[in-house]
């Protein structure tokens, strides 16, 4: 379908790409986390020389801040990923006592890989519909056992800009798109998309930046950038030079990788006209972490960052944070996947803390819907979705 095909996987797992992820991490922290991504790996216990106190000092200041550190991989300067990862790093961080390392690298698909197999990382983002391309192609064979999402944070939009009157996705079939960067999530999101409009493009690889100034130019028909709305690189274009956001079709095949949204006005006030929109279609941004043994070190420390951050989403969710905090649900399932179980108990805690404070109000509703019985009585499972209904229910009321 497409001319050009990923390369990302063509290398082996084990190797290229690694070391350029290790050169970006400050002071090759990588190197200095034990991790040997094997079950039931326990926290190295620094000896102390009762002889040497400055010595024992350092081993204890090194054990301190290589077991309360996360470094979590982000993708691509000035994109969603960096702008949230600093936004965790700035509210969450504690000094020695906990601490978020944002690492940048290139790729949202290769962080899939470096999750499973790279020493040091602890979690990275990533969008839905790449986990979906790893199990469909079978690029990390034991991927549902080995991966597990933390938490879903937004919607990342696909946006097809093109221009010169340009009025259709399907105008662009055999014309020059740019699809960014090689192995990047939004040339796998790319490929996919097209893959499933059945349009065949030739495939461009560049930096949003080089590919909007060979837009420009008219060298290429049409970039597209995968980033949550609105797109700093992106607001600032106007249809009055003639820029356009091409609306995508949804097809239900594309269900489990992409889900449908609309761009407005007020998203791209200098791009979409007054009373307009335009649908497009989104993958859902996630963290995912290894899926480490639950009495590990390791997961003792995303342990740590779930019990940091879950409580204190109200405040990602004000100025200046990023505004895509705002769509986070804590609650939301990532279906076909398996979430941090730290994560999960966190949530069906919650869960059954707010029944606890809104019972009454909740046996007034079992009562609506003839559930005999309190709600501690029902299956968990009968009792979760009740729960949602009842939420739905409530603020109708």
């Amino acid at each position: 379908m497409i001319t050009k095909t990923i390369r990302a996987t063509r290398r082996s797992f084990t190797g290229g790409g690694i070391g350029a992820a290790l050169m970006l991490s400050p002071v090759g922290l990588a190197s200095q986390i034990p991790d040997a991504r094997a079950e039931g790996q326990a926290r190295t216990n620094a000896s102390v020389d009762p002889r040497a106190p400055a010595q024992a000092r350092t081993s204890a200041l090194v054990e301190k801040i290589n077991a309360n550190t996360l470094m979590v991989l982000t993708a691509g300067s000035g994109l969603t990923y960096g702008a949230m990862a600093a936004d965790l790093a700035t509210v969450l961080n504690d000094g020695d006592n906990f601490r978020i390392l944002p690492v940048q690298w290139h790729s949202a698909f290769l962080n899939v890989r470096d999750v499973r197999y790279l020493r040091g990382v602890d979690m990275g983002f990533i969008q839905s519909n790449v986990l979906g391309h790893y199990r469909r192609k079978g690029l990390i064979t034991d991927l549902q056992e080995k991966i597990v999402y933390v938490v879903k944070i937004c919607n990342n939009e696909i946006h097809i800009v093109t221009r010169g009157g340009m009025k259709s996705v399907e105008e662009l079939r055999g014309k020059k798109v740019n699809f960014n960067q090689v192995d990047s999530g939004a040339q796998v999101s790319a490929q996919d998309l097209f893959g499933y409009l059945g349009i065949e493009v030739q495939e461009v690889n560049l930096r949003q930046n080089d590919a909007l100034e060979m837009l420009k130019n008219g060298e290429i028909a049409a970039t597209i950038a995968l980033a949550g709305k609105p797109a700093p690189a992106l607001a600032k274009l106007k249809g009055k030079d003639g820029y356009r956001i091409l609306a995508v079709p949804y097809d239900k095949r594309m269900g489990g990788d992409f889900l449908p949204v609309t761009f407005t006005h007020e998203d791209y006030p200098d791009l979409i006209a007054e009373g307009q929109t335009v649908d497009t279609v989104a993958s859902g941004t996630i963290l995912i972490a290894y899926n480490w043994p639950k009495n590990s070190d390791r997961y003792r420390r995303i342990d740590k960052f779930v019990k940091a951050f879950f409580p204190r989403l109200a405040e990602f969710q004000k100025p200046p944070r990023h505004e895509k905090w705002k769509d986070t649900v804590l609650a939301a399932g990532l279906p076909g996947w398996k979430r941090f179980e730290g994560a999960d108990e966190w949530v069906r805690h919650q869960l059954e803390e707010n029944l606890e404070a809104r019972r009454e109000e909740f046996q007034e509703f079992l009562l609506s819907r003839n559930v005999s019985g309190r709600s501690g009585a029902l299956p968990e499972g009968e009792r979760n979705k009740l729960f949602d209904e009842f939420l739905k229910w409530s603020s109708r009321n």
